[in-house]
């Protein structure tokens, strides 16, 4: 019951100081990080929660295949292709560039053999929204910025678990099945696809409709459905909900704009209990973990190697470069990374420990910086916004105005 009751006061205290964040740098997640912090091993001790047990992975999977399909919903097709453009670029250049840079310092400072480096960058490669939710959901931010963020880590977390798994079977001296991972990615493109598409035609039978207060329940039936089919198939689950948002903003606005309220609830909900898990993975042996190398790994990934990699996947784009350094410094570490960290920490692989660590110190260390920057950010667009609708002061009828002469025509 300790976690259960940690969870509801560190909520209360965040509904409560809800209004100050979204003014201040204070941050949410934050707040559920510090508080797993406190709970866990490093503090008071009142829970010990093993990262080798299958609980903690569920829950890190859930959050990140809810979150996902919130993010989906804000996607539709019309959408996607006005911003793929840039989001390709990113996914294209930006993200390949991430796994091959981070493991360079993960090898020559962390001390990894590089098929392991490799392995972390291809950890550390996605990005989450999450933690930047403030900028990705200002109307005041421009839209392409934000359809960038959000289709971008939408769709990072599904092609990152590829070159994961290619590295972890190299590391563990086995055989990559390319062909079975392929088809993972094309089942969870597949079944986040088609499973929507027949639910909205169903749902066009004309004996057929749902009463307006359980309608919210029609996309979340389809997302626990899908879900399971996912598991079952072992087909790419993260694909899978991003393209079912999509695929149901697409083809049934109405149920999506119904779910919307409901579903940012849910994943919100998720979001804050993986983080307070997390926070109690957070000890002083795994920060101690990764040595100064490791440290060092980890701020040039989240400082110098994203915003590297994403300003020159974004060179001679029509953005202006306001918005392509904004885009640059918010790629969040969040809970993809800490799921496949999870993955590679239950396979025993040499360096698993290491691995996980420099893993969890990149992540609160992401956590801490871009959850604390984002509100800033977005009110600096807004204020941007704001300023031109200024005008001088009225010069009154006896003083000239300094665009007109007095013998100027009417």
């Amino acid at each position: 019951m300790i976690p259960v009751l940690a969870f509801g006061v560190v909520l209360l205290i965040s509904v409560l100081l809800s209004g100050l964040a979204a003014r201040t740098v204070l941050s949410t997640a934050l707040l559920f990080l510090v508080g797993g912090v406190l709970i866990g091993p490093a503090a008071l001790g009142l829970i010990d929660l093993d990262p080798q047990g299958g609980a903690i992975r569920t829950l890190a999977d859930l959050a990140l295949f809810t979150v996902l399909l919130t993010d989906g919903q804000r996607a539709n097709l019309p959408a996607l292709r006005e911003g793929w453009r840039l989001s390709g670029r990113a996914l294209g250049v930006g993200m390949p560039l991430t796994m091959v840079l981070v493991a360079v310092p993960a090898h020559y400072l962390a001390g990894l053999d590089w098929i392991t480096a490799l392995l972390v960058g291809a950890i550390l490669s996605p990005t989450d929204p999450v933690f930047a939710s403030a900028l990705v959901g200002k109307e005041a931010v421009p839209l392409r910025l934000r359809r960038l963020l959000n289709i971008e880590s939408g769709v990072n977390d599904g092609l990152a678990l590829p070159f994961v798994l290619i590295f972890l079977a190299l590391a563990e001296h086995e055989q990559a099945h390319f062909g079975l991972i392929l088809a993972e990615l094309a089942g969870g493109l597949a079944l986040g696809v088609l499973l929507p598409v027949v639910v909205s035609l169903v749902l066009r039978l004309p004996f057929l409709g749902a009463e307006a207060r359980l309608q919210p329940l029609g996309p979340l039936a389809v997302a626990v459905i899908l879900y399971a089919l996912c598991d079952l198939t072992h087909a790419n689950s993260y694909l899978a909900a991003f393209a079912a948002g999509s695929t149901l903003a697409t083809l049934s606005p109405q149920a999506a704009e119904r779910y919307e309220r409901f579903g940012d609830l849910l994943s919100e909900i998720a979001k804050f209990a993986a983080l307070l898990v997390f926070g109690t993975l957070i000890t002083t042996d795994r920060l101690a973990a990764p040595g100064l190398g490791g440290w060092v790994t980890a701020v040039l990934a989240i400082v110098l190697i994203r915003p590297a990699t994403v300003l020159l996947s974004l060179l001679r784009s029509e953005m202006p470069l306001r918005e392509r350094a904004t885009a640059a410094w918010f790629g969040p570490k969040g809970f993809a990374s800490v799921v496949y960290g999870l993955i590679v920490l239950q396979s025993g692989i040499p360096g698993g420990e290491t691995v996980f660590a420099l893993v969890v110190v990149t992540i609160a260390l992401s956590i801490v910086l871009h959850s604390s920057t984002d509100v800033p950010v977005a009110r600096a667009f807004d204020m941007e916004d704001v300023a031109p609708t200024f005008n001088l002061p009225d010069p009154g009828p006896d003083r000239q105005s300094p665009a007109r002469s007095r013998d100027d025509p009417d």
